[in-house]
């Protein structure tokens, strides 16, 4: 047997629907580059979603903010195509004014980076304060990311979201979102979404944009999920940084295996080169363990 064919991934026939169906190691869809094999669908319209979700599944985005078990998961993992991975910024004449432009449909798939590149081309404005967050459109709205400059709810009028029970059209109003969380219950999948932006020009987009962009130069440049803990707020509502909290209790550049606090910045976990999830799970541990304040995971842990 040649090595192409013991490299290639198996493709699996369960599907009736057309979806790809394989069984592949997640670590080559995450950030953080870690975790085992899944079965993974790719869907590209509602039939093919529909029958994903027919057994248990997970939602995969953009591979960020997420750490997968070395051992990989039982459960179904679900990627977005097809027409979940379109883009139509064609302004709505019935719902846009002057002071706010609705776009058409953008599907849940559409990687953020891509999608605000073409935003600041157009001059429109309302989502500058993503720059940089290497997530899919749905998966940023699923967790409401964002950074000190704004969050996916920023720029969002309206939202498709699938579940096994069926899919329903939301507005932000009928969601009890907050600070990086969404409050769409966990297997819901945001299909796609109507952006709600702000008339500008192409040149005050990208001034936003980089001065996002340039606060995040301290972080670091190994492959990271990104934050690893919410930002506490405290009972009178005196919000702290985690990143300050690690910092403190001097655990920048800890390292477990080859997973590390990394020095640049305290609240990120970077992947040295054959880290282990069970690297990264000791290292949140430790954290937890040394900081007086309770801290909430950014991270998405599967299983």
């Amino acid at each position: 047997m040649n090595s192409s064919a013991v490299n290639k991934p198996a493709t699996l026939s369960s599907s009736e629907t057309g979806a790809r169906v394989e069984r592949l190691p997640l670590s080559r869809f995450t950030t953080l580059g870690v975790g085992g094999e899944a079965e993974v669908w790719t869907v590209g319209n509602h039939a093919q979603l529909r029958e994903a979700m027919s057994a248990p599944y997970r939602i995969l985005g953009g591979g960020s903010n997420l750490v997968v078990a070395d051992e990989g998961l039982m459960e179904r993992v679900i990627r977005l195509g097809g027409e979940f991975a379109a883009t139509d910024l064609e302004l709505d004449p019935q719902l846009s004014t002057p002071e706010q432009l609705i776009t058409g449909w953008v599907g849940g798939g559409v990687p953020l980076p891509g999608l605000l590149r073409k935003l600041q081309r157009l001059g429109y404005g309302n989502l500058e304060g993503t720059v940089g967050i290497p997530a899919q459109l749905g998966g940023a709205i699923w967790m409401n990311a964002g950074t000190r400059f704004g969050e996916a709810f920023d720029g969002l009028h309206s939202l498709e979201i699938a579940s096994p029970e069926g899919t329903r059209t939301v507005t932000p109003l009928d969601l009890p979102w907050s600070y990086r969380d969404s409050g769409i219950p966990r297997n819901h999948i945001v299909t796609r979404a109507r952006l709600k932006l702000r008339p500008s020009t192409p040149e005050l987009v990208q001034e936003k944009m980089d001065a996002a962009d340039t606060a995040r130069k301290g972080q670091p440049k190994n492959r990271t999920p990104g934050c690893a803990f919410k930002n506490p707020t405290l009972p009178g509502g005196e919000r702290l940084g985690a990143g300050k909290l690690i910092d403190e209790a001097r655990l920048k550049g800890s390292r477990v295996g080859n997973a590390m606090i990394a020095p640049e910045h305290a609240n990120f976990i970077v992947n040295l080169g054959g880290a282990s999830a069970a690297d990264v799970h000791a290292l949140l541990a430790l954290i937890r363990s040394r900081v007086g304040v309770h801290l909430e995971l950014e991270y998405e842990l599967w299983p």
